[in-house]
């Protein structure tokens, strides 16, 4: 059987965005696995969610995924998981920015240049901190029972057995970058990623909001992870946005199932019916 072929939104026209928006909320962001997809969770994606933001979307609104899968993982996940709707953007391993190929195409390109400069960044990173990231890998193969995980020839990043175990390491990492402090990891549990400090997700959807001229005041992103708001800090929406706000208190870890649990907030507060609150972290 052919594949279905992956659905994208057709570019919005900026002008007729502010026209068109009755609410407050121009930009939404949202993370993939854990808080649009509960892989635990029956059924995985949530209806009232998928509907809400299929809405916003018909009133101007744009939606942009903002995750650490790849281009490719995640059209594989939005096919495989059946997604009624499509996203405007992807911002894609935890730093690059993409909109629908202009070509007519069902295919996604770069958007401006964003991930050309943060290629070159990180190709001149890894270079000056060859030293740091050699000293870091030999404490991981001799000093504890993690993989690290590499891409082509590249080191790319770690997985641990424990999230102990990753506490360990990421307090070693902490201690020998401060001689290369544009050498930085984003980490999910016992998952961590090597990076440059000024490229990540909150660094994406700041590029993303600046090339389509939406102010921050104007993006709610969610997520389940503190990555997922990393630098950026619009809105917390309360229910499933990780970090602290001023009303949850809440910390890092915020699961979708808590998201869901908040489900008729979330939405009033998308609807604009609820007050926001600031992210203070």
């Amino acid at each position: 059987m052919a594949e279905k072929p992956l659905s994208v939104a057709p570019m919005k026209s900026i002008s007729k965005l502010r026209l068109c928006m009755p609410a407050k909320i121009h930009l939404l962001s949202t993370d993939f696995d854990g808080t649009l997809v509960a892989h635990d969770d029956n059924p995985v994606l949530d209806p009232d969610c998928m509907e809400l933001i299929g809405q916003l979307q018909q009133t101007g609104a744009i939606w942009a995924i903002n995750t650490g899968r790849s281009v490719e993982l995640l059209e594989s996940g939005l096919l495989d998981f059946e997604f009624p709707i499509h996203p405007d953007f992807i911002l894609t391993s935890e730093r690059e920015v993409f909109r629908p190929a202009q070509n007519g195409s069902r295919k996604w390109e770069a958007f401006g240049d964003w991930n050309d400069r943060c290629a070159r960044a990180h190709v001149e990173l890894f270079t000056s901190a060859e030293s740091v990231l050699s000293e870091i890998v030999d404490f991981i193969n001799q000093k504890t029972n993690a993989r690290v995980l590499y891409l082509g020839e590249r080191v790319e990043g770690v997985v641990a057995q424990s999230e102990e175990e990753m506490d360990r390491i990421t307090r070693f990492i902490d201690r020998v970058r401060r001689r290369q402090p544009q050498f930085n990891y984003q980490r999910n549990t016992v998952y961590l990623r090597f990076c440059h400090a000024d490229y990540h997700k909150g660094a994406a959807l700041g590029e993303l909001a600046r090339l389509i001229e939406i102010p921050r005041e104007h993006i709610f992103a969610a997520g389940d992870h503190q990555r997922s708001l990393d630098a950026g800090r619009p809105f917390c929406c309360h229910a499933g946005v990780s970090g602290q706000c001023d009303r949850c208190g809440e910390g890092d870890g915020t699961s979708s199932r808590r998201l869901r649990g908040h489900a008729g907030l979330w939405r009033r507060r998308l609807r604009g019916t609820a007050p926001f609150h600031k992210f203070d972290n």
